[in-house]
């Protein structure tokens, strides 16, 4: 018999008993259900990781940084030695950590380094806050422009983004008085960064006795020990979706401007011409070859080194555990309904135990029989992997303007994304999977003695 004609009467076998066939088809279909909407997540979570780093960073720079905890690395179970030298910050749970930095003497160091075309500080100030004339003072944070970034302008451009110049976020235009985007280019902006007072600042003052001992004092003395700079607003950002999350309402100036203004806020203390991560631009850095070259040639002078494309798989691989466990509760499903499918077989073949001795009467071999019954089951499977991965899509498609809304997403970018070769594979799976869970029931008809099968009431 022809796998055609097993094919063809496996299918009419299934339609014979289309109450039994459907229920066995949706315990499956809850599964693919699941795995299907889990599969687009992930390929939509992915996709809109890339589109930050693509959008944010140069492919052919390197995260160079002095200490390895800020790649997530080394030993946070132990206390730290205190070294006065090295530079402090925050965790998110409010604890304080000394991070070793990057030097001038370090930056020097690196670009000697052969195949290392640039070294640009990664530098972001907290400014005590930003205003114009008439307006009222509005926090601030002011960071290193990156040629690599592609923002969207509501006005101005960046084409001769030099001197104090600044990318100003849309978030600022209402508060700081612009009536629109096109109002505010070529408008000035002041912007005031703390001073931190030197040792000698500190004794003068105690000599003098005008150290502040009250509130009001304090705050007339950080008032004082500011320093406010004119900016020239050249470009206003639209509200950024594919930004570095936390960067929304950062005001962007040329390297050397948020230099100066960190150089400011920083004089005097340990972390004076300090850097927590310099990227490095390297010399034909689009060469996978050189761009490893180069990344090992840091390594090996003792720098921490990331490319992008590793911090990407980083966060794809984040977004892949996450998967992973919704995933999992598909497969139980899965798994469950084999027994279904196993069960359904099972008392396909006791319902039809004469016809399957009539069958065998007329000459049909056991391994026909037995493919009967594992095609059979392979129909179920095609039929709940179908039907899930179906309702998925369709209920995917419906729901994905709504969570783009909700998730503010922007224009373009879907968190649900379904890939026509994954939802095959999937259906593919899905029967070889009732393939072989049809094979006992299928061994079981194909061994019944004719004879006694046709006796069988």
């Amino acid at each position: 018999m022809s796998i055609r004609d097993i094919i063809r009467r496996s299918g009419r076998s299934i339609k014979s008993a289309k109450g039994r066939t459907i229920l066995t088809a949706l315990a499956i279909a809850v599964g693919t259900f699941a795995l299907t909407l889990t599969l687009a997540a992930s390929n939509g979570a992915t996709a809109f990781v890339n589109k930050i780093i693509k959008d944010n960073f140069d492919p052919s720079e390197l995260f160079v940084a002095a200490d390895e905890s800020l790649f997530g690395q080394g030993n946070t179970t132990k206390p730290r030695e205190y070294d006065p030298s090295f530079g402090t910050s925050t965790t998110n749970a409010g604890a304080s950590r000394q991070i070793k930095r990057i030097t001038q003497e370090d930056i020097d160091k690196i670009k000697k380094v052969d195949g290392v075309e640039s070294v640009r500080e990664q530098i972001a100030v907290s400014a005590r806050y930003i205003t114009r004339e008439g307006e009222k003072k509005y926090v601030a944070t002011v960071a290193a422009y990156n040629p690599a970034q592609k923002p969207e302008f509501l006005a101005g451009n960046v084409n001769d983004f030099e001197g104090k110049k600044i990318i100003l976020p849309e978030g600022y235009l209402q508060d700081l008085g612009f009536d629109s985007a096109q109002d505010a280019i070529g408008k000035n902006v002041e912007i005031v960064v703390p001073k931190t007072l030197t040792a000698e600042e500190l004794r003068a003052q105690l000599l003098k006795g005008t150290l502040p001992t009250n509130a009001d004092q304090l705050a007339q003395a950080t008032d004082n020990n500011s320093e406010a700079i004119q900016f020239n607003i050249a470009a206003v950002s639209k509200k950024p979706i594919t930004s570095q999350p936390g960067t929304e309402l950062y005001i962007y100036t040329p390297g050397d401007e948020a230099k100066a203004l960190n150089d400011i806020t920083t004089q005097g203390t340990a972390n004076y011409q300090k850097y927590n991560f310099v990227l490095v631009k390297v010399a034909g850095g689009t060469d996978d070859n050189k761009l490893k070259a180069t990344q090992q040639k840091l390594k090996d002078l003792g720098f921490q080194v990331r490319s992008v494309e590793e911090t990407q798989e980083f966060l794809t691989n984040i977004i892949g555990v996450l998967q992973g466990i919704v995933a999992g509760f598909g497969f139980i499903a899965i798994i469950a309904s084999v027994f279904g499918i196993i069960n359904t077989m099972y008392i396909s073949v006791l319902q039809r135990t004469r016809e399957i001795g009539l069958m065998k009467a007329l000459g049909m071999r056991k391994r026909d029989i037995g493919r009967l019954f594992r095609f059979e089951a392979g129909w179920i499977g095609f039929l709940g992997g179908a039907i899930g991965s179906l309702a998925a899509i369709v209920l995917g498609s419906l729901l994905n303007p709504w969570i783009t809304k909700q998730l503010d997403l922007g224009a373009g970018n879907n968190l649900l994304i379904f890939k026509p070769i994954q939802v095959a594979g999937l259906v593919l799976a899905l029967i070889i999977i009732s393939v072989l869970a049809g094979w006992l029931p299928s061994r079981k008809a194909a061994k019944l003695d004719p004879i006694e099968a046709l006796r069988t009431e």
